[in-house]
């Protein structure tokens, strides 16, 4: 009865999430609502039905805990380095590099430069950064959407092969489901071909012609902000690297890269240009989602320790047998759903007992799960934040990106299963 109860307060939960706008009310609060109300359910069963004490419930929750909190300082530390880098003017370093007034060359350059930036960065900055750029950069309505749509495309594709460009895939790393160096190895050439196959689609279809010169920015640079700017690349970059030489889990990395960067701008700033320092950018950082996340992990960790998650994945199991298919069936439903949750809840349907770490279902899930939100603009942050930046609608995107998104996921999706087959 009570894990009827536990999975209602969470369908209900979830639902105030996704109809965050309508309703009005913030997706964090919804979420930690959820997560006290299931785990207070699961302490009355554990004490009215089966006659035990909180003992239990409060070790499971801190065993929960323990994992979700190196997930939660791992993106406060990232966002506080990236918030940073662009306090700075960082990415004007990048925006300053193109000089190119050709459209096609343009969007192939802007596509793999996203790629690659979002692989360090997260989805949503890379996904600002870029449009901002391209605002100035491309002045026709229909040719900036089209830019806007390979931005949001090549910024999940790009996040999806590193440990530290997605948040599904980082959860997937400190969960310790995939190792840095091999999600790499298995998923880059797909994740590429998801963006590439996209890409040549609109390259090939969008007219050619000039755009206009970039129009340079007569902002004051601030001071350090080269050295903010690639020591922040750095210190992201160096995370994998760090785990791997000191056997740490990934948030000691990333404490470590802002701590060297705090101290560097205290030195650089000395005692002015206060707001060109971390405690201002920990003010800045996006604390609604870091709330967000703390929620819907815990909710989701109670519907573990309900036995709910195992009882989903052994009917999941019975009706699709094939861990391809449901991978793949996961990731288009990301395109609808959060892709957060569907995360947290498969690493708890499938134990690392049954499925170790790397193991195909995992590295396949990494990259369903990173991609499959470009086939609706709606499916991931950087298609949300692209919508309201440049206005496109729904409809739009539905009926000019989403065929071509879908075949480069499926592509994608083919190229991994080669590539598994081949290196294994």
């Amino acid at each position: 009865m009570f894990e009827n109860w536990i999975m209602i307060v969470f369908v209900l939960g979830y639902a105030a999430i996704a109809m965050e706008h309508k309703i009005g009310v913030n997706k964090a609060s919804a979420a930690l609502l959820t997560a006290v109300a299931c785990w207070v359910l699961l302490a009355l069963q554990q004490v009215n039905v089966l006659g035990g004490t909180l003992h239990g419930i409060a070790e499971s929750l801190s065993h929960h805990l323990e994992g979700t909190a190196q997930i939660i300082f791992f993106l406060i530390g990232a966002m506080t380095i990236v918030q940073l880098m662009e306090t700075h003017g960082g990415f004007q370093v990048v925006t300053d590099m193109l000089t190119i007034k050709k459209k096609r060359k343009l969007l192939c350059v802007v596509s793999l430069i996203t790629f690659f930036l979002s692989a360090v960065l997260d989805n949503l900055t890379t996904s600002i950064v870029m449009v901002s750029l391209l605002h100035r950069l491309v002045n026709d309505r229909d040719d900036r959407l089209i830019f806007g749509s390979m931005v949001i495309i090549a910024a999940n594709a790009g996040g999806a092969w590193s440990p530290i460009g997605d948040v599904t895939t980082t959860m997937l790393w400190i969960g310790g489901r995939v190792s840095a160096l091999r999600i790499v190895e298995m998923l880059f050439i797909p994740s590429m071909i998801a963006m590439l196959v996209p890409l040549a689609y609109f390259a090939l279809t969008m007219k050619d012609g000039e755009v206009a010169p970039l129009v340079r920015s007569h902002e004051e640079k601030q001071i350090g902000t080269r050295r903010v700017f690639y020591l922040g690349l750095g210190a992201l970059v160096l995370v994998p690297i760090f785990k791997g030489i000191t056997g740490l889990p990934p948030f000691v990395g990333i404490l470590f890269g802002l701590g060297l960067l705090w101290l560097v701008t205290d030195i650089t700033h000395g005692n002015s240009r206060e707001h060109l320092k971390v405690p201002l950018a920990l003010h800045k950082i996006d604390m609604s989602s870091i709330m967000f996340f703390l929620g819907i992990l815990l909710a989701v960790s109670a519907l573990e320790t309900a036995g709910i998650l195992k009882s989903l994945a052994l009917g999941m199991d019975s009706i699709l047998a094939n861990k391809d298919i449901i991978a793949t069936e996961l990731g288009l439903v990301s395109a609808i759903v959060d892709n957060i949750p569907i995360t947290a809840a498969t690493m708890g349907m499938y134990d690392l007992a049954t499925y170790p770490m790397d193991c195909k279902l995992w590295e396949l899930l990494a990259f369903t799960l990173g991609t499959g939100g470009s086939v609706l603009i709606i499916g991931s942050a950087a298609g949300v934040v692209v919508m309201g930046m440049e206005k496109i609608n729904f409809l739009w995107y539905l009926k000019k990106v989403s065929l071509p998104a879908l075949v480069g996921y499926f592509a994608g999706i083919g190229s991994y299963l080669l590539i598994y087959r081949w290196i294994g």
